[in-house]
Order: C-alpha cells, then structure tokens, then sequence
C-alpha cells in the first residue's frame, strides 16, 4: 500500500511538498501538481488511481476497478456507477453535454452486466449561465432517460462565482440490477477470446474535434452518443456465459480500453489494424489533426471479450441491432506479450500499441 505524508501544519500548508517518502513511480511523483493528463483516461490517470485513490479508499468491490461496482446486498447483486462530465462545446452534432450525462452512465452500468434502473444528477452551475441552455440540457437529459428506460430519482444543485465554472458541469450516478449468472469483469478475458467492438471507432471525440477546430468534411461528423443497454442485453439473452468482459471505450479510446484489459487480465491483446471500422471522414480528420482514431474517445461503442465459439453469434445479434450494423471482429486474446496490445498493420508488421501518458484530446466528455 502506498505511503502518504503527514497532514501539512497550518504555517507550511504553501510549501513545496516533498514526495521523497512516496512509493508511487514517476510520472506521478514528478507532477507536484494536477495536469490535464491526470483526468484523461492515460497512464498518469491510472497512476493517480493505483497509487492514490485506491490505496486511501482500498475495499474488494473497488478493486474491480471495473466501470461500475459490483455489489452484493444478500439478496441480489447491483452494479452502482458515478460519472463527471465536463465537455466543451455543451452541444455538438449527435448530442449535448446533457444526453452525454445520461447515457454515459448508463452505459457503465450495462457493461457491467447490469439492468440500469436509476440514476441521480447534481449540477455544478457557473453565475451567468444562460437559463434557456440549462433548461435545453436539463430536457436532453429527461429524453435521453426516457429512451434508455432510466429514472433520474435525485439530485443537486450548487451554484459558483462567475469566473470559477466554465458553465455547467454534471455529476452523475447510477444504479441497476445484475442478471442473475452474469459475471463479466475486466479481470476475466482469457486467451482465445474474439476481440468485437460494436461499430465504428472514434466517432464522438472527432465530432467534439470538428466543430472546436471548424473542420468542414462531404459529411458532417457526429458523435455516437447513444445508450448501449438495449444492445447489450440482447447479446446477454443469446449468449449471457460466454461475454467474460465488456467495456466501453471512452476517455482514451479503444487502444486505453483493451491495454487495460490486457493488463487487468495478464493477457495479451492482438489486434488486425484493417480490420478496425473507422467512418473515412473521421479517418481524415485524425489525420488532419495528427491524432490515431485508436485513442480517441467513443461515446457509442462497446468492446466484448467473446468465448470463440459464440463470436459468430455474437455479431449476427449486433449487425440486425441499429447500433451494431457495423461491428466487427478486430482481434483475439492470447497468451503471448501478455500485458500488452500489438496491432497487426496493413502491411504485415506488427506494432505495440501503449497506453497513452496524459490524453490528446481534454474536456472530451
């Protein structure tokens, strides 16, 4: 367990923190101070996880680390999940920060094996913010629970300085019910699991990209914002036993998801870079951009980790679902380079994919 230094005396709380008795690696112990990398789902995020939160806050159901808790109550398991969202623009073609809010939540709770049933949201409001932007955001939000099946049951509402906010920013939580024999966490992918991601990749990050730069493409690009529990019970009612992991790949991208699993589970990663489905006008604009749409973010995708030989059947139920047409098998588990994510390339050479340090793309969602 990581050590922590004493409480500051009040005369030395502006003094320069010594690290020195920290047992946390660089780069955590290198930054004295939060950076933007910190909240972006990279190595220094999982770093101020592992070597800060988990140690203060260390219990079994946390150790998952999975994106929500899986919680025993004697007489049934839920999963309970909490979310922030800060993204900028507040709406953006596909969605708003406000269906954002929900559906994101609701998305950690379906991953998880989860029901989800309800959801709370607190409200962190700037002075001066415009009423009419909050009540469209506040409406975004009540649609997008209606078409996920959700009920938003409590909530808040603090309001700060103008100058201190940025706007708007929302807290969520949720709650749902775990089917019974469903048991699917980042710690369960085994070699020879198919890799299967629901549909096209980098989608929501270059939406928010497109409209911040004013990039202008034959087709507008629009985030896959979307609630993905529908989805995903259908794939649990035909093949339930043989999903041993599911996530969905947001902050970091698909790359951040499967290094995580590879790591969570001590397995490797192997991926078929072609055969990753990327729309040509997100593929152009990463390009523009310098960006690799393996690390940008996914508001509409999941990743299933599929015994073999129910992959097939898998994808037959995500290509007649509107939100799977364009799933694709783009991998497999293995034994080998364990830990780790390689990509097979278009031209027959194989690369490691790592986790990123900090994130090329803030205040995404």
């Amino acid at each position: 367990m990581a050590e922590y230094l004493p409480a500051a005396p009040t005369n030395a709380l502006h003094a320069t923190p010594d690290f020195s008795n920290w047992s946390c690696p660089l780069p955590l112990v290198g930054y004295p101070t939060i950076v933007m990398g910190h909240g972006g789902g990279g190595k220094l995020g999982n770093e101020l996880v592992e070597h800060l939160f988990l140690p203060a806050f260390r219990n079994p159901a946390l150790e998952n680390l999975g994106d929500a808790a899986v919680l025993d109550l004697g007489g049934g398991r839920i999963a309970m999940s909490t979310d922030s969202f800060v993204v900028q623009p507040l709406f953006f073609p596909g969605g708003s920060i406000g269906e954002l809010a929900v559906n994101g939540t609701v998305n950690d709770l379906a991953v998880s094996g989860a029901e989800p049933r309800f959801l709370s949201a607190s409200f962190i409001l700037e002075e001066g913010f415009p009423l009419a932007q909050l009540a469209a955001i506040v409406s975004d939000m009540a649609k997008a629970a209606a078409i996920a099946g959700v009920q938003i049951v409590t909530g808040d509402t603090k309001v700060v300085e103008r100058g201190h906010g940025d706007g708007i920013y929302i807290n969520t939580a949720g709650v749902g019910l775990i089917r019974p024999g469903i048991s699917v966490s980042p710690l369960h992918a085994m070699p020879g699991d198919a890799v299967i991601v629901s549909g096209t990749i980098g989608d929501h990050g270059m939406a928010i990209m497109s409209v911040r730069e004013g990039l202008e493409f034959e087709s507008q690009i629009r985030s896959d914002c979307a609630a993905l529990n529908g989805l995903i019970a259908e794939v649990l009612d035909v093949a339930g036993p043989a999903i041993h992991a599911m996530r969905d790949p947001t902050r970091g991208g698909l790359a951040s998801t499967l290094n995580e699993i590879a790591n969570s589970s001590g397995v490797g990663v192997a991926i078929d870079e072609p055969s990753l489905p990327v729309r040509r006008e997100v593929q152009s604009a990463c390009e523009l951009l310098g960006l690799d749409p393996v690390y940008v973010a996914n508001e509409g995708k999941v990743v299933f980790f599929v015994a073999p030989d129910a992959a097939e059947q898998v994808l037959a139920v995500l290509h007649a679902h509107p939100l799977g047409r364009n799933a694709a098998q783009i991998g497999r588990v293995t034994a080998e380079h364990k830990r780790m994510l390689v990509a097979r390339t278009a031209m027959g050479a194989n690369r490691v994919i790592p986790t990123q340090i900090g994130e090329q793309l803030p205040r995404i969602c």
